[in-house]
């Protein structure tokens, strides 16, 4: 008589999912209480989540049936069918031992949890590196009956696995937020200890003789700041906040869409005289709390805005060049920026025939920047917005946004 799946352990017969999730989630909780404050305001929020989740996510294996490969070799098998063959229980003869690997992705440990339903006969294998090792053995060995035993083995584990997806899948789709909830809770609670709430108190007023050209009448606002989180020991920093950038993207547009509607007027300019044109409409509709010109510029195509020292908004006004070039740019902009939860902007002017094949090139090429690392979401036909690391230091965020327009020749 063959004997089956007699080598190595009772899969599915170890502490229960209910147990582990359970245990899983406390754990999970209790992460953001344990950090130390000045960590944990120092690192994004998705960054901490992500890192949690990552912990304590539970990943069940996902077997490679097609995959599965087979060694055997010669040796004692024990006759169970020793009445019919004549001899005394106990008794061993030459036989063939299969033993079948079958490849597998996710925890190995995962093989021990008991699902929450499971059969009474649970099945048994020895759990290796990325693989699981089916025994088989037979004193005559017959094919077909072995793979039918062997392919019962694997159904029973695929079963038995399936049951814990039931439970696994959902818990770690509540795991995120669940994560999320108790970071923010206690960042808020770090920062309202540490008195760091309150914004900074940067506004940019708007001029009362703010020109309308180019840009259609807008409600002009002063640009608020809120704190940021800064290096270790924690500080407050200053930032541009959301609705204040989307307000300068916006100016920004309605200038480059002027530009598309006259091309003539434009096509002999370079990058700096083109800049000239955005600081005018910028500087048109803000002011800065301690100079008219909030909105400057260093080098050759930077327009910003500094404050405490720090570039908390920066455009960059490029040609398109290319998939390289275009990089490059996203490159030279983070390298001006100091710190994260900073805002900024790519303003990319396409003279191409083309103009659908370079958003498509955009769209694409920006995931592919080394510091890159959410996005990007498309806002627009042809604006994109995406999260950089800064390159000194990955937990300092910042916000790009690509605007690309056509102004061909």
């Amino acid at each position: 008589m063959n004997q089956y799946g007699s080598g190595g352990d009772h899969l599915f017969s170890g502490t229960s999912i209910f147990d582990i999730l359970t245990n899983q989630e406390r754990q999970a909780g209790n992460v953001p209480t344990s950090m130390n404050d000045d960590e944990l305001l120092n690192t994004p929020t998705d960054d901490l989540v992500d890192r949690v989740v990552a912990q304590f996510s539970i990943s069940v294996p996902v077997l490679d049936r097609a995959a599965a490969w087979i060694d055997s070799s010669e040796g004692p098998v024990a006759v169970r069918d020793y009445w019919a063959r004549g001899v005394d229980p106990g008794f061993t003869m030459l036989g063939t031992h299969l033993r079948l690997s079958v490849p597998f992705s996710g925890e190995a440990d995962v093989f021990r949890i008991q699902p929450s339903t499971f059969t009474s006969g649970r099945p048994r294998a020895q759990i290796g590196q990325g693989a699981i090792v089916i025994a088989y053995s037979a004193v005559e060995l017959n094919p077909q009956q072995a793979k039918s035993e062997l392919d019962t083995v694997i159904d029973n584990i695929e079963k038995h696995l399936g049951w814990l997806r039931q439970s696994v899948v959902p818990f770690n789709d509540k795991l995120k937020t669940v994560t999320r909830t108790a970071v923010e809770a206690r960042k808020a609670k770090v920062l309202k200890d540490r008195n760091s709430i309150a914004a900074l108190g940067f506004n940019l007023k708007p001029r009362a003789d703010a020109p309308k050209t180019y840009v259609a009448p807008v409600k002009r606002k002063p640009i608020a700041l809120q704190s940021a989180k800064a290096l270790a020991p924690f500080k407050p920093e200053p930032v541009l906040d959301e609705e204040t950038y989307a307000h300068i993207l916006k100016i920004m547009e309605g200038m480059a869409h002027v530009m598309e509607r006259s091309p003539s007027a434009f096509e002999t300019m370079g990058e700096e005289a083109l800049r000239q044109h955005f600081l005018v409409q910028l500087n048109g509709q803000f002011e800065g709390a301690a100079t008219g010109e909030t909105f400057n510029h260093t080098g050759k195509t930077d327009i910003l805005i500094r404050e405490q020292d720090r570039n908390i908004f920066i455009a960059e006004c490029k040609f398109w060049g290319g998939e390289k070039a275009f990089l490059d740019t996203i490159t030279q902009l983070l390298g001006y920026l100091s710190w994260r939860d900073t805002k900024a902007a790519v303003v990319v002017f396409s003279q191409n025939a083309d103009f659908s094949k370079v958003l498509a090139t955009i769209q694409a090429a920006i995931s592919k920047h080394p510091n890159h690392k959410r996005g990007p979401v498309k806002e627009g036909e042809t604006r994109f917005r995406s999260v950089f690391g800064n390159p000194a230091d990955p937990n300092r965020e910042v916000i790009v946004t690509v605007i690309a327009f056509n102004v061909h020749k």
